[in-house]
């Protein structure tokens, strides 16, 4: 007789994991024949660059390397992490207590509510975000505020919004730029608020830089530990996944605050067994070896970014052009949810558009698109939305 199973409160409080959900449809569609689009998921097309494939092959022959990884990484990953922290920011950090490998910025991010927050305690999350800092916040029991990201505001939380009795309870806060799904950039004003409201109101800020890398016309975003006093109220995630095309190697890091990179690692050496060695030694290959690559990469998805945006615009979309990431945030024209015209773009046209509601209440309105394809199927994404168009008048 089978028993009764049923899943535990914290399952049941997460709403459907978006990707997930997107990648079954995709596949459906795939097995019927059709020529999907897929511009749902931000999932790089390029290859990871030679030196940096031929560096892991060379380590997973070692068999140093095919033992238990180190919890807290190894000493020349974290080196080679604190090095590339300081040419690429100015920002100095001890490679011994301030750095700390993930397996991929998103594990991280999905446990670092563990380490600090407490059943009721608030976390303060964006809206629309990347649904892991809901997904974690839910699974250490805390209790979500959501900071809406609004076109008016730039797409920045009001932090003066945020009702006084709020910020205190909170333990946690959220932030993200260059931001997953908008696009949007911020100023090291935005940085040093941030910094002045966390030390006010005792908050831990985790500041996901994911795309800091990935940006376009000449822009450098700043690091959130470059403003005055970051490192004593926060940390900063990066990940080795957009940057150098590495996404299905999971690896990443997290820098910042010792005591809060210490309360992350207890978690972590009670969760996982660290990251492979080879994987870790190509992570050393990536920061340390030539980075000739990158010019082309961004000029490869600034062309892409230039193709779709222009597309779009002919069609009386006004879509905004991100100065980093390799999303787009459109506006859905009148008369539609993003739901709907995600839905008719998968009927009609084919192509995978994330609905921007599935990130969040105030990403209603929008849809996410993902330059991870190629300039000529975007190119074939826009004759298909125009025929849509055509079929409309």
């Amino acid at each position: 007789m089978a028993i009764q199973i049923e899943w535990a409160n914290r399952l049941k409080r997460l709403p459907p994991y978006l990707f997930a959900e997107i990648d079954k449809k995709k596949r459906e569609l795939i097995k019927q024949g059709k020529d999907i689009i897929d511009l749902g998921v931000g999932d790089p097309d390029l290859p990871t660059p030679k030196h940096i494939i031929d560096k892991l092959a060379e380590a997973a022959k070692d068999p140093r390397n095919h033992r238990y990884a180190l919890d807290a990484g190894m000493e020349s990953f974290r080196s080679a992490i604190a090095k590339w922290y300081v040419k690429r920011f100015g920002v100095k950090v001890d490679p011994q207590k301030e750095v700390l490998p993930l397996i991929g910025s998103k594990e991280g991010i999905g446990h670092i509510p563990l380490a600090f927050v407490n059943n009721h305690d608030i976390v303060l999350v964006p809206d629309p975000a990347y649904p892991a800092y809901q997904s974690g916040s839910i699974f250490a029991g805390a209790e979500i505020y959501y900071m809406p990201l609004l076109e008016k505001n730039d797409f920045l939380p009001d932090l003066d919004a945020i009702d006084t009795q709020v910020a205190h309870r909170a333990k946690m806060m959220f932030i993200n730029y260059p931001n997953n799904p908008t696009g949007a950039t911020c100023g090291k004003d935005f940085f040093e608020r941030t910094v002045e409201f966390a030390a006010e109101n005792n908050i831990i800020v985790c500041h996901d830089a994911a795309y800091s890398e990935l940006t376009f016309d000449n822009y450098k975003p700043h690091s959130f530990l470059e403003v005055p006093g970051a490192k004593e109220v926060g940390i900063e995630f990066h990940s080795l996944s957009k940057t150098y095309n590495m996404t299905g190697w999971r690896v990443g890091f997290v820098v910042g605050n010792k005591d809060i990179i210490s309360g992350l690692a207890r978690v972590k050496s009670n969760l996982d067994s660290g990251i492979f060695q080879a994987i870790q030694a190509a992570g050393v290959e990536a920061l340390t070896g030539p980075q000739t690559f990158r010019k082309e990469l961004l000029k490869i998805y600034q062309e892409r970014r230039d193709v779709l945006i222009d597309g779009l615009d002919s069609l009386g979309w006004h879509v905004r052009k991100p100065k980093a990431t390799f999303y787009v945030w459109a506006n859905v024209p009148p008369g539609f949810t993003s739901s709907e015209l995600s839905k008719l773009l998968l009927d009609k046209a084919n192509i995978i558009a994330t609905p921007g509601n599935g990130f969040g209440r105030s990403g209603e309105g929008y849809i996410r698109m993902t330059l991870c394809k190629p300039k000529e199927r975007l190119e074939e994404a826009v004759a298909r939305i125009k025929k849509m168009h055509d079929e409309w008048r």
